[in-house]
């Protein structure tokens, strides 16, 4: 049997994954989109699952938390070299995000993936 070596091109801080834990206990299911919109597509927007329409463009990234996280198609040709990592941050959420918690939001850190992960990645 092949190992699956394949790097996620997304993953969660343990803050963030005790956030989404609290999130789901409140609200259910929920789900992420990462857009290239406002603050240059720094904050992730957080979504009860299904209340943010997917377009044919957008990629899902993979998940966090076993949240769907999708960005957009623009946005992922620009950071297709990079992991997203969804961490927590201090103040209200931006737009129409869920909050992180009291006073929190979600936010993304990124990492450049070496050459060898890259290559794993398949494009």
């Amino acid at each position: 049997m092949e190992e699956d070596r394949t790097v996620p091109r997304v993953i969660a801080t343990p803050a963030a994954l005790e956030a989404i834990v609290q999130l789901v206990a409140k609200r259910g299911p929920i789900m992420f989109f990462q857009s290239g919109g406002c603050c240059d597509g720094s904050l992730p927007m957080c979504f009860e699952d299904g209340e943010f329409v997917i377009g044919d463009h957008d990629v899902l990234l993979g998940a966090v938390g076993d949240c769907p996280f999708y960005i957009d198609g623009r946005q992922y040709a620009v950071w297709k070299h990079t992991q997203l990592i969804v961490d927590v941050g201090e103040g209200a959420p931006e737009g129409f995000s869920l909050p992180a918690g009291d006073d929190q939001h979600f936010s993304i850190r990124s990492r450049v993936f070496g050459s060898d992960e890259l290559a794993t990645l398949g494009d």
